[in-house]
């Protein structure tokens, strides 16, 4: 077995079809999540809120840590506690990272929204889409390996007037639990990553102001 069979295997459940189920769930949960939170909120009630709507559809259980950031808060890495007592503004930001297990199949999603009308947030937002979007696309056009997206993505980040957090940087996705198989990060893979199997990763900060924005999605060879 050479060393991307290796990476790239899946356990004895894998399923394509149940993963995109999982994937489908778990964007709706994000998008469910957002609808509740409001300028006023301190994050830990967003937190509560997260777990009830994620309990109500069912996704009981997570292979990583469920976050919610606001504001000042989003700009910490992902092992990094938020600083308590942090309440969303009239003109602020935050995203959602989840990933569930759906049955026996892991979800992973995240996503960035913004409350009011501040330039820079609104922008931010939608540039992280825009960077994932032409990532994505540069994988399936071009079939180039995990490295080569993220130098890619640090490079376009810092065109668009952001720094790429290189510390969020992919990984894999199977059936429960994948890091049983492999753990490493896409942005260490020398081949071209198979869709379905690996996660690309977003994260943009304001190069002087106290805020990033995030996305993540399954790699998927066609839009589903």
């Amino acid at each position: 077995m050479d060393e991307r069979t290796k990476i790239e295997a899946v356990g004895e459940n894998y399923d394509a079809d149940m993963m995109l189920i999982a994937r489908e769930r778990t964007r709706k949960a994000i998008r469910d999540i957002a609808a509740g939170i409001h300028p006023g909120m301190p994050e830990e009630q967003g937190v509560e809120m997260a777990r009830k709507v994620m309990k109500d559809a069912g996704l009981l259980r997570g292979w990583h840590a469920m976050l919610v950031r606001f504001g000042t808060n989003t700009l910490k890495d992902y092992a990094e506690p938020s600083d308590p007592g942090v309440v969303l503004q009239e003109n602020d930001i935050f995203f959602i990272d989840i990933g569930p297990v759906w049955q026996k199949w892991e979800g992973d999603g995240g996503d960035t929204f913004v409350t009011g009308n501040d330039p820079d947030m609104l922008r931010a937002a939608r540039d992280v889409h825009v960077l994932f979007d032409e990532t994505h696309t540069k994988w399936r056009e071009e079939g180039a390996s995990g490295k080569a997206l993220y130098r890619f993505a640090e490079e376009r980040a810092r065109e668009m007037g952001w720094v790429l957090n290189l510390k969020m940087d992919g990984h894999r996705l199977a059936d429960f639990p994948h890091k049983a198989l492999h753990a490493g990060p896409l942005a260490a893979a020398f081949f071209t990553p198979s869709s379905d199997l690996w996660v690309l990763e977003i994260q943009i900060r304001h190069p002087t102001r106290r805020f990033s924005a995030f996305y993540e999605d399954l790699l998927l060879d066609e839009d589903r």
